[in-house]
């Protein structure tokens, strides 16, 4: 505290920060104090622990917003004796001193990571300690029990304690089974909320998968020409589709070619493939179902998948009961990105399918 207070008075010329009130706000000039030399115009707040967020006393200095006087005030602080603070600091402080917990901590991550308002918004709960308090409601359920069996081995004489049958027991490691288990399903949806769904749009040459991209990035990200094989190589982007972050990689059409470069993107997109959480399968409804589509389909058995039938706009020559057959029960769309119509049942496929209503609790 002292050597805090100690910076802080030596460089503001104002009120003498030791004496005033936790939690105030004070006007006042930061000075050079070697030179006299004013440096900025500044408001100072005063917090003393153990009210603050990491419980200990933090004094914050309020200057004009730019960068040449930030970096003035800051190196003047540097010199007097103060140090950077190293990432994520004031966070391990709070948890060393006991103000959050684990848990807590790794929200305040999520908080600053988050690509979506849902993540955000799920951060934000796991901070306030939501997971925190179902997992401490869990562990007193499980110490109650086993004191109670315990009393019930060691004063079987007392008839006023509850009999621990083999029944209520069962019960009771049931329904904790039961609240760890939706505890560890939710998981995964925190994983997709905090580091996004990684989806790969495959497909054979020039079937529409850099317009998809660029109609859910919002933005031309990826050159579209009516040229098979102009997309040589892999193109990620991140999106945000109804509140679900998408990693969305844009790989070069899956095909047989002699053709070395446009090869090497091909074994790329296999590899994205592989890889990916997500496949959005695209597909010419301009031309017949070939076996190059049936292999993509082949490639993808046993992944989250939703074809695109695309090019709707155009004669449609595709067989449809040949694709909701090898689709198999996967989400089918139809949709014609030169004309913008579909891309919203798109959306709700891609949301539907990693998260529903009500299913985020914890993460």
């Amino acid at each position: 505290m002292k050597k805090r207070f100690s910076i802080a008075n030596r460089v503001f010329k104002g009120k003498d920060l030791t004496n005033v009130d936790s939690h105030t706000i004070h006007y006042g000039n930061i000075i050079d104090p070697n030179t006299d030399e004013l440096i900025e115009e500044v408001m100072i707040t005063v917090m003393k622990g153990p009210k603050t967020f990491t419980r200990e006393d933090i004094i914050e200095i309020n200057c004009h917003g730019g960068m040449v006087s930030v970096n003035r005030v800051l190196q003047l602080i540097l010199r007097e004796g103060a140090r950077l603070a190293e990432p994520g600091e004031f966070t391990k402080r709070a948890f060393l001193n006991g103000r959050i917990d684990l848990s807590q901590a790794e929200a305040v991550m999520d908080l600053i990571r988050a690509k979506t308002d849902r993540a955000m918004n799920v951060a934000m709960k796991q901070m306030d300690g939501r997971l925190s308090e179902l997992i401490r409601k869990l562990r007193q359920e499980l110490i109650e029990t086993v004191a109670h069996v315990e009393v019930n081995i060691d004063y079987p004489e007392y008839d006023d304690v509850e009999e621990m049958t083999h029944d209520v027991l069962i019960e009771k490691a049931s329904y904790v089974k039961k609240e760890v288990h939706k505890i560890l399903q939710t998981a995964k949806q925190g994983k997709i909320l905090r580091e996004g769904i990684a989806t790969a749009i495959i497909g054979r040459p020039n079937v529409g998968k850099s317009s998809l991209l660029n109609k859910l990035a919002h933005e031309n990200k990826a050159i579209v020409t009516e040229i098979p094989g102009t997309t040589r190589d892999v193109i990620e982007e991140y999106v945000n589709v109804r509140g679900v972050p998408l990693r969305l990689i844009d790989t070069a059409g899956i095909r047989e070619t002699e053709d070395i470069v446009e090869k090497i993107g091909v074994d790329r997109s296999r590899q994205a493939l592989k890889e990916a959480d997500l496949i959005l399968l695209v597909l010419n409804g301009n031309e017949e179902f070939t076996k190059e589509d049936a292999a993509l389909f082949e490639a993808a058995a046993g992944m989250d998948v939703i074809v695109i039938v695309n090019k709707t706009d155009l004669d449609q020559k595709i067989d449809m009961e040949a694709v909701n057959q090898a689709a198999n029960g996967a989400p089918v769309i139809t949709t014609s990105l030169l004309q913008e119509q579909g891309i919203d049942e798109l959306e709700e496929a891609i949301a539907n399918t990693f998260l529903t209503v009500n299913s985020i609790l914890l993460i």
